[in-house]
């Protein structure tokens, strides 16, 4: 144990703010039976010879599902197979809306019901919806449809955004999204930048993660689509949307690379890094305010009217207030959300220009940093590291190797020198050494005084965390001068260790947790390797691990363990460290006693066995502590453990690496008592 192994991003089932991330299925079952339940009557309405009522009733589910509790009793209801139809409706905006829905029914119900949507063949209407969208946006020189070319793209993109829920959660829409060749509709549809911006985006979105491990989809991809994505790399734009559609556009190269030549691939890669450096090197955490002073200017210069012309509207009464509703709260007239993927904050009015500007900007700096995670990541580990990982002792139970997802197993994995050198060039590794220290003091309080910018706070923080992962990916792989030196590293280190207590909502984000420990965990293994000195100071490093080690995520309190075993080992070298070599032991042995999880002792052990292997402070630091009858204490109880819950609750990968420690500990003891004999 004690070593890593590179984090691959692999993006979480999309969980809108403020809704239960539970499946469906655990939702209340008595939503069906509730009498104040509108499903019934507005599944009703999808079939009345009014397009306005159909068009209504589509609107106010799109509404009505993003409360979670309500999905059941529209899927008890038949929903899916009501509304699918409406997506070839002769009304463009029964269209439009019915497309809301169903978008919002897949984010807001998450993966169970994205996949119950696949198999009830809503696929079919949804690519034939798609095909005729791109069909009409070149039927602009018509003077009789000039007018309508604009709603046809708003379809599109409903259809787009709902295509990319589907295929992010369920494995069977992307091998429906290959048979159906829909790579060709996404492509046109991202083509239509200089029109339409929004559906560009969300088409980009939705290819990014449609090329993600897609074999069959690389084998059939041809330099037409390259191409495209050149194009869009090439472009010259400068605002925030535009580096959103070029980092997007780059993860999709990156996804498709296997595709190319080894000469492409090494231009591709080249151009891959200056886009990705040109998203991070932008600093959100100036541009945010100025985005956001820009705004209060250009809206204090509008004149607003003293009245709206809704009364022209011909849609029913009750579909205006809720119209109207909508408004208010910031949300388009259908309800729907402008991206489906993380955030029900991000429903933005398309006149909040500036904000959609720094939406896009934080999105495109957090798409930046998962493609770099990526990179600097394998999917298998070499045969030399399958050797490393093997454990010190003569045991011969894991010949096949280890993997495990709670603790950290592997050693990191490097970077081709090629990338490795394209990276160092753009300056990347700096950048995201800067993007771990965000957000900034002001963007925060700017942001969190405005009702419709509050929804840039998790985005910002989302940044920083993304950073974070993408830092423990790249520390490995690079050499100190290019992180900053020995004073860049500690004061890195520094920066990562008060991050922990930077507010009491870190605390409680395990995601972040887990992404500064790994990173923090890296760093420290990094510098002891090259004899740099730690720089926490004994109160500091209890501190930290206390916090971590308190936390429910498993991964997380293994990291603190390895940090605990780094920093002590790298103490046990030095002279007069006695005392704080005690305090990792009693923390450590502490853990080892009382954790309920395996995994997390066997760290804890682990740890020991590097704190006290060697050095006469270890010694002292050991008898102190009673090290020795400690470990013989517990001995019988790890085992014990081991035997009746090892195979009912590890993997046998886990089993392996728990069955090594376990002759470890019998040796260490073995060791521990030759020296007292001394």
């Amino acid at each position: 144990m004690g070593k890593t192994k590179n984090t691959k991003f692999k993006r979480p089932p999309f969980s809108p703010d403020g809704l239960a991330a539970t499946p469906v299925k655990q939702a209340v079952e008595e939503e069906s039976e509730d009498e104040d339940c509108p499903a019934a009557e507005l599944l009703d309405k999808l079939q009345s010879p009014s397009a306005d009522v159909r068009e209504y009733a589509c609107a106010s589910i799109s509404r009505v599902v993003q409360q979670s509790q309500t999905i059941p009793g529209f899927l008890q209801r038949d929903a899916v197979r009501k509304i699918g139809p409406l997506l070839l409706d002769r009304s463009l905006a029964v269209r439009e809306t019915a497309a809301g829905a169903l978008r919002n029914l897949s984010a807001c119900g998450g993966p169970e019901v994205c996949e119950d949507m696949v198999r009830q063949d809503v696929l079919t209407s949804l690519s034939a919806l798609l095909r005729e969208c791109c069909a009409g946006f070149d039927l602009t020189s018509s003077p009789a449809l000039k007018g309508q070319k604009h709603k046809v793209e708003d379809v599109a993109n409903e259809a787009v955004n709902l295509l990319w829920n589907l295929c992010e959660s369920s494995s069977t829409a992307v091998l429906v999204f290959n048979k159906s060749g829909l790579l060709d509709v996404l492509l046109h549809c991202l083509q239509r930048h200089p029109q339409n911006m929004e559906l560009a985006i969300s088409a980009a979105h939705c290819l990014h993660t449609v090329t993600e491990e897609n074999s069959e989809l690389v084998r059939s991809v041809n330099a037409g689509v390259f191409g495209i994505l050149d194009n869009i790399l090439s472009s010259t734009h400068t605002s925030m949307e535009y580096t959103l559609l070029r980092t997007l556009a780059a993860g999709s190269l990156w996804n498709l690379k296997s595709s190319l030549s080894s000469a492409q691939q090494s231009q591709t890669l080249t151009a891959l890094a200056a886009t990705l450096s040109h998203s991070l090197i932008l600093d959100a955490g100036a541009l945010i305010p100025e985005l956001w002073h820009a705004e209060v200017v250009r809206l204090s210069k509008e004149t607003t009217s003293a009245t709206e012309s809704d009364h022209t509207d011909d849609r029913p009464a009750e579909m205006e207030e809720d119209v109207r509703d909508e408004k208010m709260n910031g949300r388009k007239p259908n309800g729907q959300m402008s991206k489906t993927k993380s955030d029900i904050s991000d429903l933005l009015p398309r006149d909040r220009l500036e904000l959609r500007e720094a939406k896009a900007l934080l999105s495109a700096q957090q798409t930046s940093l998962e493609i770099i995670v990526n990179m600097c990541c394998s999917d298998e580990p070499s045969d030399d590291e399958w050797e490393e990982m093997s454990s010190s002792d003569e045991s011969e139970m894991c010949a096949d190797g280890m993997s495990d997802t709670n603790s950290s197993l592997f050693s990191p994995l490097c970077l081709s020198a090629e990338l490795h050198t394209i990276l160092l060039n753009h300056s990347i590794p700096q950048q995201v050494l800067k993007k771990a220290e965000f957000p900034s003091a002001m963007a925060l309080e700017l942001c969190s005084k405005n009702p419709f910018w509050k929804c840039l706070l998790k985005k910002m923080y989302r940044v920083q965390c993304r950073a974070l992962t993408c830092l423990h990916n790249i520390l490995s792989s690079m050499d100190t001068e290019s992180l900053g030196g020995a004073s860049g590293l500690q004061a890195v280190a520094l920066h990562l260790s008060s991050l922990v207590f930077s507010s009491a909502e870190v605390l409680k984000d395990e995601e972040f947790l887990e992404a500064v420990t790994s990173a923090l965990r890296s760093l420290l293994q990094i510098m002891a390797t090259k004899n740099i000195p730690q720089c926490m100071s004994p109160h500091q490093l209890m501190s930290f691990c206390e916090v971590a080690t308190s936390c429910e995520l498993v991964s997380v309190r293994v990291n603190a363990l390895a940090i605990l075993g780094i920093t002590g080992s790298s103490l046990a070298k030095e002279k007069n460290t006695e005392d704080t070599l005690r305090l990792i032991g009693n923390a450590l042995l502490n853990v080892a006693t009382k954790d309920t999880n395996l995994v997390v002792c066997g760290e804890a052990l682990d740890a020991l066995f590097d704190v006290f292997a060697d050095g006469d402070e270890a010694e002292k630091a050991g008898k102190n502590i009673n090290l020795l009858s400690s470990l013989k204490a517990l001995q019988p109880g790890f085992r014990a453990k081991l035997r009746k819950e090892g195979k009912g609750k590890y993997s046998p990968d886990q089993l392996c690496v728990l069955d090594n420690i376990r002759i470890n500990l019998k040796r260490f003891i073995g060791y521990l008592e030759n020296l007292q004999k001394k």
